[in-house]
């Protein structure tokens, strides 16, 4: 059976991560669901030589932020996971305190309620109290807060080499067997 994900790209910086696990899931021919906010798109412009529609053709379906009629807004839509990469502080603290007002932030909103996987990929740094209170919250929920950290162990050469070691952790978490990167002390 096909799994299917939801992916949620808002407007902070990094949406390489976003980007890179478009590619990987379509790959792995999982069904994905996306929706960037206007301001991924933005970033996506500004920090990447990808074309915004040729990420949306990375999808399998494409929803606008501002439908919140999707199929995605509905707990009877039977998906396995959502995630939120990279994931704004504003998107952050919108789920949080239950402020649904794009399709995002229902959609997250949804899983929660649902029980289901929500994975989020917070992109600030320092963290001020409000961002760590908001985490903390979201954690406390059941949410898994992933930080895109580069780890070394796997000696990366490359920028890509350390976005495909968060992708790959981001791929586990999703439960989705995958080849991306070694793994701790593989040859």
């Amino acid at each position: 059976m096909t799994k299917r994900i939801i992916i949620g790209m808002s407007g902070s910086t990094g949406p390489i991560y976003g980007i890179r696990l478009l590619e990987e899931l379509s790959k792995l021919d999982v069904e994905t669901h996306l929706i960037m906010s206007d301001w991924s798109e933005k970033t996506i412009k500004i920090e990447t030589d990808y074309k915004v529609e040729d990420v949306k053709k990375l999808a399998t379906h494409i929803h606008p932020p501002q439908n919140q009629a999707a199929i995605i807004s509905s707990g009877s839509f039977q998906t396995d996971a959502m995630i939120i990469v990279p994931c704004s502080m504003k998107t952050l603290s919108a789920v949080a305190h239950g402020y649904a007002d794009n399709l995002i932030s229902r959609a997250a909103d949804v899983i929660l309620k649902e029980r289901r996987r929500l994975i989020m990929v917070p992109r600030e740094t320092p963290l001020n109290d409000i961002h760590l209170e908001n985490m903390l919250k979201l954690s406390r929920m059941g949410v898994i807060m992933a930080p895109p950290m580069p780890a070394f162990y796997n000696n990366p050469e490359t920028i890509e080499d350390m976005v495909d070691n968060t992708v790959s952790r981001l791929l586990d978490h999703l439960q989705i067997d995958h080849q991306l990167t070694k793994r701790w002390l593989e040859k």
